[in-house]
């Protein structure tokens, strides 16, 4: 019997490919042959080669979606059409049963070739409100999933399905010792993980750097900063440890912290609320963005699980505030954790995306 094939698609942010990466596994231990396509250079080439080497990566023309004036908004739709045409190249290659897109633009083009293949096709949505890939898919897909309940009503009742979360299993295999022996801590000092996504925030490393002398007194501090952002000039600083980015030990360094500080990215959240780590969200503001983090942030503030800091308000006082209240409000916010619904496994969603395949 021929070996049934699958189709992965979604980029752009480290948010785009985590529920790829973590269904993978699933989906090989199915004995299905899994593909994967993204941008020639985006950073899903770097995390789905990186961990799964034998897993083919496609790469595809694909224009930036934007929801204000630019020139390049001229000339991107002839890249979605180029990648259109190169999708379905892989397409009639690959047949697969099905594909599965977590959006960001780079699936747009793959979205709509599977369409025109008559290829079903599942995408999924972790914001509170869809984003705008996930808005022009909708058409295409024969079936939409979503984090949020809320999210529900922005969507066509007869084709949504709230699942709630889906973690990846190598994250409950982190190691609090690892993690620390990364860092090179050396004293019991609770720990202090600041990340800002996967490309960095100069506003949180800026409001985390102006307070090193305060925190350092009372935390040893992981600092994801982003590409380029390292502060060669703090390298010897003893108690921080910084990271450009960080993937496969990234579990180790979340099971070595007490706190996080984060942007508040569905997927991260989600992924800190499973290790039942208090966090404090300072989520994209709304002149940066459509405003999905914000949405975000503030459901896991009413629900008891995050301290929320908006960026407009970030000052060096108001940082170091909030991570004081963050710590005075520890045993309430592990308490609303743990009383939260556990997320789905990997398996679990995998056969639920499957009831969609050819």
């Amino acid at each position: 019997m021929k070996q049934k094939s699958i189709i992965l698609t979604g980029g752009g942010t480290a948010g785009h490919v985590s529920l790829n990466q973590a269904i993978i596994p699933s989906l090989l231990k199915e004995g299905y042959d899994v593909h994967y396509i993204g941008s020639h250079d985006g950073i899903e080439k770097e995390l789905i080669t990186g961990s799964f080497p034998d897993v083919p990566y496609h790469g595809i023309s694909s224009g930036k979606l934007r929801r204000y004036f630019s020139m390049k908004n001229f000339t991107d739709p002839f890249k979605v059409l180029a990648g259109i045409l190169q999708a379905q190249s892989i397409i009639r290659k690959v047949k697969p049963t099905m594909i599965f897109s977590k959006g960001g633009f780079v699936s747009v083009p793959v979205v709509i070739a599977a369409k025109m293949a008559k290829i079903p096709v599942v995408i999924h949505e972790s914001d509170v409100t869809p984003g705008l890939a996930n808005k022009i898919a909708l058409p295409f897909a024969s079936h939409v999933f979503t984090i949020f309940e809320d999210t529900l009503k922005y969507l066509p009742s007869e084709k949504a399905t709230c699942t709630g979360s889906i973690v990846r299993q190598e994250l409950f295999e982190g190691k609090k010792d690892r993690g620390l022996r990364k860092c090179g801590f050396e004293d019991d000092k609770q720990v202090l993980l600041v990340m800002g996504g996967s490309q960095g925030s100069v506003v949180l490393n800026d409001a985390l750097r102006s307070n090193l002398p305060e925190l350092l007194v009372n935390f040893n501090i992981i600092h994801l900063c982003g590409k380029g952002n390292v502060d060669q000039t703090l390298t010897s600083l003893k108690g921080y440890k910084q990271f450009e980015y960080v993937t496969n030990d990234l579990s180790d360094l979340l099971h070595a912290s007490d706190y996080i500080v984060s942007r508040a990215g569905s997927n991260s959240i989600y992924e800190f609320l499973a290790l039942k780590k208090p966090m404090l969200l300072i989520p994209l503001s709304a002149a940066k963005s459509r405003g999905d983090q914000i949405l975000n942030a503030n459901i896991f503030k009413k629900q008891g699980f995050a301290l929320v800091l908006e960026e407009e308000e970030l000052t060096k006082n108001t940082f170091l505030k909030s991570i004081q209240r963050l710590v005075d409000q520890n045993p309430k916010i592990i308490q609303s954790m743990t009383n939260a619904e556990s997320p789905k496994t990997p398996d679990e969603m995998v056969k639920l995306i499957l009831q969609y395949e050819k």
